[in-house]
């Protein structure tokens, strides 16, 4: 038999056990109290504290294991140990045993602790208060309702709890002579089976609560494993694994020790020697007192004493090798639990003891803590400053500011800002209508139409030096966008850049155009033709102005409005609850509906401008009018001498690459002329100097299509003219009505609009400055961080100084 000196001498327990063991550091008591007074202000929920969580499978003898490191009983007839987190944080004071209980709770987010009766001076006293504590935790309604005193008087029995898990806990803060200096965290055992009338949902509840504190890099995780279960029946340490699969922050401990089954204490005997389930710390075993010796009154020092009497009596545990006797009792658990936490502090929060003048002197240094801290703060502080101003206590002159600053940005953007603005927005809309006007050219053929299939005239290359080759190359489908026709017919041009051989079937033939000419002749003189055939023909142009004309008109109102829309939230989206947004979007829409409908009236007063031909730039028509003849006439002729025009088209190429030859000796007679050369050089000699080779045409038959080529070039010239005009003119007035027109007098609009001039303007401002409440509950919950973090602060600043 091993004596009891073997397993914990009587020195070490008249001096006590843990940090609470005078031979222990001093600094590593200082900053266990460190870590426990930051506890005490909240700031776990920000940082990352050290602590110890004890976690296992329910009937795991975790209750037990508490009592047995803090000298306190749990209360067991309910089962609600386990039914939420339980902290207890533990320090050695010289002055009488005390206890403090408090509960944290976390209601919309908001996390507050609040104390749970006075402090409690008999240990006798603790169970009640902490059963009541927990009947608070798991019964929020009841609590927001009553309050948490109706918890400490109100009678409980029978009562069902309305949770069967809370992540709220209790907070047990303990001190007294002999206390260990330690600090844990109590977590509810995990449940394999809920029975018929529990709740599924429980399984996951209890491990998702698990896993957020054992998670955490500086959380030492306490794994109990009951010795009368399988080991790997026992989901605990499946979890501790998941988070720590290197065993680098777990202490295992088995319990339950007398409940072996004969024949298997080799196996538990192998894990507490640490070969199998290795964990950087080992495993310790513990014996509490059963559920008779606890009914009977057994106190925590007869219990301490009975678990060394049992491994120091009964074999297998007594017979182990003396370095392994140090991983038996509860004490010894304890003391390298204080080890291993002061161990963890020092790793991550005291870089270095530094010794001078050859005497040793501890000092606690927290370089790593205060600079997390001082990090939160300024990401706390900077968070704050991001979210909209809170409310004022003046909200009408701040929405009369605010809506000032808006119309101001809204002006600034209608006059233009660089990149991507409004108007170069809207500037693709206002191109494409250029162009869908522009390929309303009418398509006059110089040809007969029986000709359709033959001939077609080529692209007039003078309108593409002036107007460049996309006008000429416009997709079919934008064509159909802005057309108010389901065919293209209508907008293919002379000028297209079609490779096809058939001319469009919308083509004006020229004795089409003969024939109107004649049938509308009513008392002119022979050879004379009515100004109305060029007016039908431009009217039947200008009515298919309309479509692009509205539909430009429409594009830009839904750009102006979105864009608008975006003005608004971004300048007063975040005042209040955005009502004020909400409702100076609603006046805007109005708004600019109104100036759409104005904008509408006067596109439709530019097309009724445009019903009568008429133009005082006669310079520009004339000129116009001259090349289309010119471009109509030359065709004309190919066609019906091809072999003069050909000849004529020779000779000027000749004419215009001919190279004078430097050199020549005299005696050299220049080339006989022949050909259009000799023709005009017989002209010449008979008196007519200057005539021009086209002029050689004349001498052909004339044709009768001539009075169709002028009618034709009238009216393509006086296209020219017009849709440039329009082209121009549509655009402008929709700028000054449509997009200018929402910013003018619109600051008058908005403040009719919203009554804020009005008799009852202080209570419309209070009502639109009302604050988010989404807002405000960040505001809140951001406030409170930055005073955790300013009290754990000062904590830092009071050891520094100490």
């Amino acid at each position: 038999m091993t004596s009891m000196s073997d397993i914990s001498t009587p020195q070490s327990r008249a001096q006590g056990f843990g940090l609470s063991n005078p031979i222990l550091s001093q600094t590593s008591r200082q900053m266990l109290d460190l870590v426990n007074r930051l506890h005490s202000t909240g700031v776990q929920v920000d940082i990352d504290l050290p602590q110890i969580a004890v976690i296992g499978s329910q009937s795991a003898g975790k209750s037990s294991l508490i009592e047995s490191i803090s000298g306190i009983t749990l209360p067991r007839a309910a089962g609600t140990c386990t039914r939420c987190p339980t902290e207890c944080r533990l320090s050695r004071s010289t002055d009488p045993w005390k206890c403090t209980v408090s509960l944290r709770i976390s209601d919309d987010g908001k996390t507050r602790t609040e104390k749970f009766g006075d402090d409690i001076m008999d240990k006798a006293d603790v169970e009640e208060r902490i059963r009541r504590a927990q009947w608070a935790i798991l019964n929020p309604t009841l609590r927001n309702s009553r309050g948490v005193r109706y918890f400490l008087t109100g009678d409980d029995h029978g009562a069902n709890s309305e949770l069967s898990f809370s992540s709220c806990f209790v907070s047990l803060q303990i001190s007294g002579p002999g206390v260990a200096d330690l600090s844990f965290c109590d977590l509810p055992g995990l449940i394999a089976g809920v029975g018929s009338t529990g709740n599924i949902g429980d399984i996951d509840l209890v491990k998702n609560l698990v896993a957020t504190y054992i998670k955490r890099p500086s959380c030492i995780i306490l794994l109990t494993v009951a010795c009368e279960t399988d080991f790997q029946n026992q989901g605990a340490q499946e979890m501790a694994k998941l988070h720590d699969p290197e065993g680098k922050r777990t202490v295992g401990v088995l319990t339950k020790p007398d409940r072996i089954p004969t024949g298997e204490e080799q196996n538990w005997i192998s894990i507490l020697r640490n070969e199998k389930e290795t964990l950087e710390n080992g495993w310790y075993c513990v014996k509490q007192p059963s559920s008779a010796e606890i009914s009977a009154g057994m106190t925590w020092e007869k219990a301490r004493k009975s678990e060394e009497e049992f491994f120091a009596s009964t074999a297998s545990w007594s017979d182990l090798d003396e370095m392994y006797k140090r991983y038996l009792c509860a004490r010894n658990l304890v003391d390298r639990l204080s080890t291993i936490l002061s161990d963890l502090i020092s790793k991550r929060w005291v870089p270095a003891l530094f010794d001078a003048a050859a005497d040793v002197t501890s000092e606690i240094r927290l370089p790593e803590i205060q600079d997390e801290i001082e990090k939160s703060i300024i990401a706390t502080r900077d968070a704050l400053q991001n979210l909209p101003k809170p409310p004022s206590s003046d909200p009408r002159n701040e929405i009369a500011s605010l809506l000032h600053v808006f119309v101001q940005d809204l002006a600034r953007h209608i006059n233009g800002v660089p990149e991507a603005g409004l108007l170069q927005t809207i500037r693709p809309a206002q191109e494409q209508f250029r162009r869908a006007i522009r390929v309303t050219a009418p398509d006059f053929q110089p040809f007969e139409r029986r000709h359709a299939k033959k001939k077609k005239i080529n692209k007039a290359e003078f309108l593409l030096s002036e107007e460049g080759l996309e006008d000429f190359a416009i997709p079919n489908e934008t064509v159909d966008s802005w057309s108010d026709k389901k065919s293209v017919a209508d907008v293919t041009s002379i000028e297209t850049n079609s490779s096809e051989d058939i001319v469009p079937d919308d083509a004006i033939y020229i004795d089409e155009v003969m024939q109107r000419a004649d049938e509308a002749r009513t008392r002119e003189l022979p050879g004379s033709y009515p100004f109305v055939v060029q007016e039908t023909y431009i009217k039947g142009i200008i009515k298919k102005w309309r479509t692009p004309a509205h539909k430009l008109c429409r594009i830009v109102y839904h750009i102006l409005g979105e864009y608008v829309r975006q003005l608004i939230w971004h300048n007063l989206g975040a005042f209040g609850q955005g009502h004020l947004a909400q409702r100076v979007n609603v006046h805007l829409r109005d708004h600019l509906k109104k100036c759409m409908e104005r904008t509408e009236k006067r596109i439709d007063w530019l097309m009724k401008l445009e019903t009568r031909p008429f133009s005082l730039n006669t310079h520009y028509l004339a000129d116009y009018k001259d090349k289309f003849l010119t471009y109509y006439r030359t065709a004309r002729e190919k066609d019906r001498n091809p072999t003069l025009m050909a000849t004529i088209e020779h000779y000027n190429r000749s004419s215009s690459s001919s190279v004078v030859h430097f050199g020549r000796s005299r005696a050299e007679s220049p080339p006989a002329l022949t050909g259009v050369a000799k023709v005009l050089a017989s002209l010449v000699e008979i008196g007519f100097v200057g005539v021009k080779p086209e002029a050689l045409t004349k001498l052909i038959e004339p044709d009768g299509m001539e009075p169709a080529l002028t009618i034709m070039a009238d009216v393509r010239a006086y296209f020219q003219v017009a849709y440039k005009r329009f082209a121009d003119n549509v655009p402008l007035a929709i700028d000054y009505e449509l997009i200018w027109g929402v910013e003018r007098n619109v600051l008058d609009t908005l403040n009719t609009g919203l009554g804020i001039n009005g008799n009852d303007g202080d209570r419309i401002c209070k009502d639109f400055a009302q604050e988010n409440a989404t807002i405000a509950a960040r505001r809140n919950e951001l406030t409170r961080k930055l005073e955790r973090m300013h009290l754990a602060a000062q904590q830092l600043l009071q050891i520094g100084s100490a």
